[in-house]
């Protein structure tokens, strides 16, 4: 997972920027009340691990656990629930011994077989936009006696022990999640830090310490509250006006911008920079009767103005990107790029042309409303001017809330959409696999075999994941040629809290999930 390059960015997660006269504090006291609010856009679309693949993941960290992690400035996979180890040098058997007294917060048993339990039911119940994909090389679980878990690989995986460190491999309460289906409600019964004590979805989570928790997490505060805010412009209000005292994900460029500054509005502020590893991309239906023409695609990567797009939409809190693998992350090329180059009508207009194509190309874009920040509207706004201004496309915006929208693309219902990714785990083959395959996390949009059969599996033998470029070189440049998507930009994430809160700098883990035990309210500034 984490290889020399990518490392020196996830681990270098965050240089403080503070926006309003800021200085060095001293750390927690048990004289401060140690209730922290943090306000997204973000909100689950789910409560149960087996069906998430998605940012459920980050209120998942915070209330269950796994059997490894991956704490703030690790550089591989760290016990959690469980020490686990390969036992074989083929990377094909890893071998898991549970903490001793692990409990779920109702009081049952945390045990091997639950272990079993929690993997298997992602198998069985094999939710659309599930995790299922994360688990392409397990063959079985085993278990022996109470505290000993074997996972049996079909193949060499060297990633296997990061994907077992995602929250979709949160280990659940047999007793309180079906086996064959998604458990429903606003409940939670995990081991995780924190205990769910209260949920109303799209509005409030409240997460309180969990007593009985036995785990790597240092909790520097006693309880969380989570809002939800559907526009971002609310949730930073909300700050300003000491509502939540810090916010993560949805932040507007235009809003980092203006927290940035010396205003009088941003007295006792603070914004923490992190490096960003999340990208942006565009999705291609190949059943769809236009998006599945190659000439169609490949006019909308000769057309899209990258530098444009981040410039009016983002103002520098994003970047271009023209590979799937993001900068910061071992085997990034510059693909798109270097096939397409600088946006030029004239050459998508004769790729169209001579597909036969001599009409505007009438397509529909899709994007959702609540799950990447309120910027992705106005970057969709953008992306049809572009296409417009050409004379070459007539473009039609449509866009839905996350769960509704999520149905509608793994439906194979939209031609084109928008879809955003927070890597599971900062790897090449995290920026690959989950776009291509049957059980994809795009719906199965794009099906290569010569990506799945071959370069994947001969990728996930090595183990020096430095080592692994050239493989993932060339699966970049297939992608290139069958344009199943078009990658747009990555971003920097952003924390904006008060001045009195401290451990932004820590609450991102390497797989920039939000680990809100690092947050907490200083004795004195």
């Amino acid at each position: 997972m984490f290889y020399r390059a990518s490392l020196q960015a996830a681990a270098a997660l965050a240089s403080l920027s503070l926006v309003a006269g800021c200085s060095v504090f001293s750390g927690s006291s048990s004289d401060v009340d140690q209730h922290i609010s943090v306000g997204t856009t973000s909100s689950p679309s789910t409560l149960d691990p087996a069906g998430a693949w998605d940012n459920s993941w980050e209120l998942m960290r915070n209330v269950f656990q796994t059997l490894v992690s991956f704490p703030t400035g690790s550089t591989k996979p760290e016990p959690d629930a469980a020490e686990c180890t390969f036992t074989d040098s083929t990377s094909m058997a890893y071998r898991c011994t549970l903490r001793d007294g692990l409990e779920f917060s109702d009081g049952e048993k945390l045990d091997a077989e639950a272990v079993k339990y929690s993997i298997d039911r992602i198998v069985a119940i094999k939710a659309k936009g599930g995790p299922l994909g994360l688990l392409g090389s397990l063959d079985r679980v085993e278990t022996k006696g109470d505290d000993l878990v074997i996972f049996h690989l079909n193949k060499s995986d060297a990633t296997f022990p990061f994907v077992l460190a995602t929250p979709a491999m949160s280990i659940v309460a047999p007793k309180q999640y079906p086996k064959d289906k998604l458990r429903t409600g606003n409940s939670v019964t995990g081991s995780g830090p924190y205990v769910l004590d209260h949920y109303e979805p799209h509005s409030v989570a409240e997460l309180k310490r969990n007593d009985s928790y036995k785990g790597f997490a240092d909790r520097k505060n006693d309880s969380v509250t989570i809002r939800y805010y559907e526009k971002s412009d609310a949730m930073v209000t909300a700050l300003r006006g000491d509502k939540i005292d810090a916010t993560y994900r949805g932040l507007t460029a235009d809003e980092v911008i203006g927290l940035q500054g010396s205003k009088e509005e941003n007295k006792g502020l603070q914004l923490v920079e992190s490096v960003g590893a999340d990208i942006r991309f565009l999705v291609f239906n190949p059943k769809d009767p236009v998006a599945g023409k190659r000439a169609v695609r490949e006019a909308v990567a000769r057309l899209v103005d990258r530098d444009s797009l981040v410039a009016k939409v983002y103002q520098g809190t994003a970047e271009p990107l023209y590979s799937i693998v993001p900068k910061g992350i071992a085997a990034h090329t510059t693909s798109f790029f270097d096939a397409f180059g600088d946006p030029d009508v004239t050459k998508a207009r004769q790729v169209l042309s001579d597909a036969g194509i001599t009409e505007p190309v009438e397509m529909t874009f899709w994007y959702t409303t609540d799950r990447y920040g309120s910027s992705t509207a106005p970057e969709f706004e953008e992306i049809k001017r572009q296409l417009e201004k050409s004379g070459l496309f007539k473009i039609t915006l449509k866009s839905a809330p996350w769960t509704t929208f999520q149905e509608g693309f793994n439906k194979g219902d939209y031609a084109v959409f928008g879809r955003g990714w927070f890597p599971d785990f900062p790897d090449p083959d995290n920026f690959i696999a989950p776009f291509v395959g049957k059980e994809s996390a795009t719906g199965g949009m794009y099906v290569n075999k010569k990506i799945t059969e071959e370069i994947l599996p001969a990728s996930r033998q090595e183990s020096d994941r430095g080592a692994v470029s050239k493989q993932f070189a060339e699966a970049q440049q297939i992608m290139v040629q069958d344009i199943p998507l078009l990658p747009l930009w990555q971003g920097k994430l952003y924390i904006a809290a008060g001045e009195d809160i401290g451990g932004g700098e820590r609450a991102l883990d390497p797989q920039t999930v939000m680990q809100m035990w690092e947050l907490y309210r200083k004795a004195s500034w």
